[in-house]
This record gives structure tokens, sequence and C-alpha cells, in this order.
């Protein structure tokens, strides 16, 4: 188990990956009283869209009162084709003021228990406060559509991109595919016969619009043909 920390600034926290995941997510699980709900459409809104987080109650009142168990469960799954999908999954638990009504047409309030981020890393523990500190990163809801755009449409970046990892993929990589786009930069996951393995490249300054997140691609675009000139490049993990 991991416990929750800062990472370093080319790489978003478990913090930033959370409110990603919620902001982004197409589909949830919902388990309240008992039953069990797929909810397979957020219209844009996220998860968010249909519970909004607060603090546990500290009115005495308010904690003897009837509060009812919720668990959200949401899987990250890499919108390219790439083996292992999977990235992440994310579990919200807490209590609501009455059972989950798949029919509603409002958020309904959660109290918030506890936020749980599970990839390949470990598990991590997020705070309520770590996610209301924490801001949205501008990218999280485009990132499916500008990967897969760049796969089917600009399929002859990747292997130009390539010449950025170091140190360089060997002659046994089969595919090398982006799996994933955040405001700190790009990752590649190079697959090999029987295994894989991702290696990211960061941006020179983490993205705060959307509209800069082309001009950072162009940047590591320009990096890569320099290399290819010159024969050398700096380190890029």
């Amino acid at each position: 188990m991991r416990p929750f920390h800062t990472r370093a600034a080319t790489t978003p926290t478990a913090a930033e990956r959370v409110r990603s995941i919620l902001a982004a997510a197409h589909s949830m699980s919902v388990v309240s009283d008992g039953r069990h709900a797929e909810v397979r459409r957020l219209d844009g809104a996220g998860a968010m869209g249909h519970f909004h987080l607060h603090a546990p109650f500290e009115d005495a009142g308010a904690r003897t009162a009837t509060r009812v168990p919720v668990r959200l469960e949401l899987t990250d799954i890499a919108p390219t084709p790439v083996r292992d999908r999977l990235r992440a999954r994310v579990t919200l638990t807490g209590l609501l003021a009455a059972p989950y009504d798949t029919e509603a047409t409002e958020s309904m309030c959660m109290e918030f228990g506890q936020a749980v981020l599970e990839d390949d890393q470990g598990r991590t523990y997020v705070t309520l406060h770590a996610l209301e500190a924490t801001e949205l990163d501008p990218i999280a809801t485009s990132e499916a559509g500008m990967l897969t755009h760049l796969v089917d449409e600009h399929s002859e970046i990747v292997p130009l991109l390539l010449r950025l990892v170091r140190p360089h993929p060997d002659s046994g990589m089969r595919r090398a595919l982006p799996v994933a786009m955040d405001r700190y930069g790009l990752t590649l996951r190079l697959e090999y016969p029987r295994s894989h393995h991702d290696v990211r490249l960061p941006f020179k300054t983490p993205v705060t619009d959307i509209d800069q997140a082309g001009p950072q691609i162009h940047a590591l675009l320009t990096t890569a043909r320099r290399l290819s000139h010159i024969g050398t490049g700096q380190l890029l993990t």
C-alpha cells in the first residue's frame, strides 16, 4: 500500500489522477442500499455531475440521522488499442441522506468517506482536502479524443517520438503506442512479445490550458527531429 504523497512535477499526483478519472469517466458502478447500478452515460459531466462531495457532518444530529452507505467504482481505460488497457481504478465511499435514485436528475449530496486509487504502482488513499485543493487537469476530458486522433490520423508521429526514448528500445519491440497524456507529458507504451513498459516524455512546462497541448507536442517533435540530425540527446524519463 502506498501512502499519499506528492510526486515529482513531471507526473500527476494521486489526487490529480483521481480528479481526472472522476471528470473524464463515461460510466461508473454505484453500490448503495444493497443495490448495484451501472451508470453508463455521464453526459460529459463526469461522476461529480451525479454526486457532489462534502466533508463528514460535525453536527451531532446529522451524525445520528439515518445515512445510506454508497460506493462509487470507476475504471480508467486507455483510449488507444494498447496491451492491457486498464490504467487505474478509483473507488469512492461515503454516505447518502437517502438511497441512490437511478432516475434522479440532480446530483446527490455525498458525505465523503475515502477515495482510493489503484494502479500498477499499488494503492493510494486520497483525502477530500487533497481533491478539493487540486485543479482539474485541462487535458483530462480531451485526452481520449486527442490520443485516438494521434493514432488514427498521425501514426507517423510515434516513430519520431521514439527517438526521445533513452535507452533506445531494442530490436525486440513489436509496437509503440501512446497510452496516456496529462498536463505534464505524454506516455508511450512499448510492447514486446511477452511484456511491455511505459515511457514518459515530459513537456517543457505543465499545460495550464488545453490550447497549449498542441504546441507542447510539437515541441517534443522538434526535439526529436533535432536529435535525428545530431545523433544524440538528453535523457527523458
